[in-house]
């Protein structure tokens, strides 16, 4: 069966005090529907990928309040595994179809945090980690940390190297009309921003965010007909790990994102060098460095060094890591980043991501994490 990436569509990313997670779902959905060229009543059931509503809004019932809004009464499904609550929407919302219990689903991915202080968002997204690290005090930002200090460590990175994840990206969110930082950056600039939890500083960091984005996919092979150019979903895979940091065998790798990006391949009848473009989970610095390992682009502790070459960099290398600007740059709302990553690699298969275009993209990847990764979610499409 081939699933198909019909339409999508993104709000923009950033600090949107005056627009509600209502206004923001209905702006994703609305273009998702828009450049589908279909009906909300052609919709036959609705994933929505959110983290943190029950928590900081005190909205739990997501999947009936946003299928109300799209206007329509049909089967409506809330996933949250953290910040990869994205990624797992649209991993169900493909088993769905390939179960033959649905035909055509949209999966939305919203999430509105800036409302809330900075103290409150930091521990609800802690709701993601393990009992003993949240009575310790423990921090998402600190438990990066860790990982990048035993990285630097076990490889003889420095924190220059490792600050060269957020140039690349910040460079590529300087083309990206939708992100929340179009700000190019130095080294310089990350080193002299301030100390988060060493030796992570500000620009090492991913930003608290507002946004909501959509994708309509489809097993109709009449819809899919209509396409001028189709975007198969050809992997869709899921991994998990211990909630705990302290139960790893390693603080250098994320044997979930190892394990569900060998079945992505496995089942697309893919190498990793076959990967055009990829978004990429940059949470922090640290993890996307980590992640072109796990993920088989660079050699174990190559890929920082690998990033601070430009290996990863438009124009430069061979696949291209986060031309959206990734969650460094474009933001980080987290129920809605794995539907992001998902929109952008559209687009770049379909060579209408403009000034970020990757020339020649016909197969791409995208990479959502969730916790300390906890779980992975990885999707294959292609052209």
């Amino acid at each position: 069966m081939k699933i198909n990436i019909l339409g999508g569509a993104t709000t923009k990313f950033g600090e949107l005090w005056s627009i509600s997670p209502r206004t923001l779902a209905n702006e994703a959905m609305d273009g998702a529907l828009k450049q589908s060229k279909i009906k909300s009543s052609q919709i036959d059931a609705l994933f929505v990928g959110n983290m943190l509503a029950g928590i900081l809004g005190n909205q739990a019932n997501t999947a009936s309040l946003f299928a109300e809004e799209l206007g329509v009464q049909i089967p409506a499904f809330r996933l949250e595994g953290a910040c990869a609550s994205g990624g797992l929407a649209l991993h169900n919302a493909i088993n769905s179809l390939k179960a033959g219990a649905y035909k055509t689903v949209m999966v939305l991915g919203v999430e509105k945090m800036t409302d809330h202080n900075s103290d409150d968002v930091t521990t609800a997204l802690m709701s993601a980690g393990s009992d003993e690290e949240r009575t310790s005090g423990a921090t998402f930002p600190g438990l990066y940390a860790l990982m990048a200090r035993a990285y630097m460590q076990e490889y003889g990175i420095t924190e220059e190297i490792l600050a060269s994840v957020s140039v690349k990206n910040h460079f590529h969110g300087s083309f990206n009309p939708k992100a929340q930082f179009k700000s190019i950056i130095t080294v310089g600039d990350v080193m002299r921003s301030g100390k988060i939890a060493d030796p992570l500083k500000l620009l090492d960091c991913s930003p608290i965010s507002d946004g909501a984005a959509a994708v309509v996919i489809t097993s109709d092979s009449v819809l899919a007909r209509r396409l001028p150019k189709p975007i198969l979903i050809t992997a869709s895979e899921v991994a998990t790990d211990t909630l705990s940091l302290y139960d790893r065998k390693s603080f250098t790798t994320l044997s979930a994102v190892v394990t569900a990006s060998q079945k992505a391949y496995e089942n697309a009848g893919i190498k990793p060098q076959d990967i055009d473009a990829a978004e990429i989970h940059d949470c922090f610095s640290i993890a996307e460095a980590m992640a072109v390992e796990d993920l088989g682009f660079s050699k174990k502790g190559q890929g920082a060094k690998d990033i601070s070459e430009n290996k990863y960099t438009l124009g430069k290398g061979k696949i291209i890591s986060n031309p959206s600007g990734g969650l460094k740059a474009c933001g980080h709302p987290v129920g809605a980043t794995g539907i992001k990553q998902i929109i952008e690699i559209t687009e770049q298969l379909r060579g209408v991501a403009g000034k970020r275009q990757v020339k020649n993209a016909k197969i791409g990847l995208t990479h959502n994490v969730g916790g300390t990764g906890t779980v992975a979610a990885v999707h294959i499409l292609e052209a």
